[in-house]
């Protein structure tokens, strides 16, 4: 177990890639603390199951990663009960489908403020907690929206896009302290929340689940494959190793190809 005695924050985790970010790295020793949405119960069977599992300790934090001073008190937090925050994930995100001049303002203002926004809060809070110990590893989930864009998805695309950005710039001024700084860029993954649009959509189009799931999730996926929350956080783990140090700055793609064409 490579990650004993390290402790991780994953925002966004209490379902989907993050809660496979944080099954990862608690199974390699780490500590966790997961934040997130969802039913209380449901939670915390899942906080239990990660110190069942795995003995490392797991912590649940309900800050909301639309306000700052909610991220700076988690991370104060996690740096309190579990001895520092050596790995920060932000997985956090939100979705908003419309046209430009169309967009609800509130909605562009919501997903600025936890896909990108969040990001930089907690790197605010977690860099000199790092510094402090001359390691860290920050890694943020982008998307393939971070290279490409799609129509009608102007806030999520330039969160992400600015994601990418904000990830090169922390890499350079961290570049000397240990501490590296990576975006991860999956396209389309098989969650619960993927899961639940199909039937909505099969509706709505009029379409069969083959055909929702082929001509319209998997379109620009060459692959035609569901990239799965388990390869994503299998990237993270690489990256928090100590072979990946030299790596940083660098925005990984897992599109199934969507990227390459």
């Amino acid at each position: 177990m490579f990650l004993k005695g390290k402790s991780a924050i994953v925002t966004g985790s209490t379902s989907g890639i993050g809660l496979a970010y944080a099954k990862a790295l608690a199974a390699e020793g780490a500590s966790v603390m997961i934040n997130g949405f969802g039913d209380a119960a449901a939670i915390e069977t899942e906080r239990a199951a990660l110190e069942a599992t795995t003995g490392a300790k797991a912590l649940y934090d309900a800050a909301d990663m639309s306000k700052p001073d909610q991220i700076a008190a988690m991370v104060a937090r996690a740096a309190q009960e579990l001895g520092g925050v050596d790995i920060l994930i932000s997985n956090a995100g939100i979705q908003h489908v419309a046209p430009i001049d169309e967009f609800p303002i509130e909605k562009w203002d919501a997903i600025l403020a936890i896909n990108l926004s969040s990001t930089f809060h907690l790197m605010r809070a977690a860099i000199p907690l790092m510094k402090a110990r001359n390691w860290g590893r920050i890694i943020t989930t982008a998307s393939a929206h971070s290279l490409v864009a799609s129509p009608n998805k102007a806030a999520y695309v330039a969160a992400k896009h600015g994601i990418a950005g904000l990830t090169k710039t922390a890499a350079l001024e961290v570049a000397t302290h240990g501490i590296t700084v990576n975006c991860i860029s999956p396209g389309y993954v098989w969650t619960p929340l993927v899961e639940n649009q199909i039937p909505d959509t099969m509706k709505t189009r009029g379409l069969t689940r083959e055909q929702v799931i082929n001509d319209v999730l998997l379109d620009a996926q060459p692959t035609k494959q569901f990239v799965q929350p388990e390869q994503v956080a299998a990237l993270a783990l690489f990256l928090c190793r100590d072979d990946a140090a030299a790596i940083t700055g660098a925005n990984y793609s897992m599109d199934g190809g969507w990227t390459a064409a």
